[in-house]
């Protein structure tokens, strides 16, 4: 269950979810943020998309649950920066030293070993919120869950890139300021966004720069 993350791609995420910290809040790291109690939401909301009320009928909604778990990976890289106090170079090493470690279905909590391949999906979301609510991270439990979501590493990374970028171009196109024009063309930016997507390769080093700078020749001017 080793992610299949390059090392650039590692250090692409690494360095967009510290420019977002940033934009965030220049002083993220000092005000030390709890990044994996909003890993505990994301995941709770994970599972209401999934759907878990056994006396009324639901229908799992899969976009919708990746889209949550591209949610969670904001905050479990947030938190890997804020651990190493903001340090790029130290959060690769832990990053990768975390994936290196993902290579168990085992996972020891409160003195119980869980099989990982024992679990559904609804009990994995709650063994990610059980370890998250004790500040732990196991990327073996989110690899698995990611598996579960029918969503590989690569797409992960798409998605995250992806999504960075939109709120990036947001922000600088006057979201804050209240200017900025969501809908282009009758279509909302994040379809447009999808539909870029599609035409670009993830696997080359400009991605994130070729998604931006096709964003800004289809935003009205």
């Amino acid at each position: 269950m080793t992610p299949a993350l390059s090392l650039h791609q590692a250090q692409v995420m690494l360095r967009l979810q510290n420019d977002m910290n940033v934009r965030v809040d220049t002083n993220w790291v000092q005000a030390s943020y709890p990044y994996l109690r909003a890993v505990v939401i994301e995941a709770a909301e994970a599972i209401e998309h999934h759907g878990w009320k056994w006396w009324k009928k639901q229908v799992r909604d899969l976009p919708q649950l990746q889209m949550e778990l591209v949610d969670i990976w904001h905050f479990l890289l947030s938190e890997i920066l804020l651990r190493e106090k903001g340090d790029r170079e130290r959060s690769l090493q832990l990053l990768l030293g975390e994936i290196d470690k993902n290579t168990s279905d085992i996972v020891s909590i409160d003195g119980t070993e869980v099989n990982l391949r024992h679990l559904e999906l609804l009990e994995k979301l709650e063994l990610l919120i059980a370890l998250s609510a004790i500040k732990r991270i196991e990327l073996a439990v989110f690899s698995s869950i990611l598996s579960d979501c029918e969503m590989s590493w690569q797409e992960l990374y798409r998605q995250y890139v992806g999504k960075n970028v939109l709120n990036f171009f947001r922000q600088d196109h006057g979201y804050k300021e209240g200017t900025y024009i969501k809908i282009w063309s009758d279509r909302e930016d994040n379809e447009h966004l999808v539909e870029i997507m599609v035409g670009l390769s993830a696997d080359t080093e400009k991605f994130p720069d070729q998604l931006y700078s096709a964003l800004k020749k289809r935003y009205p001017v």
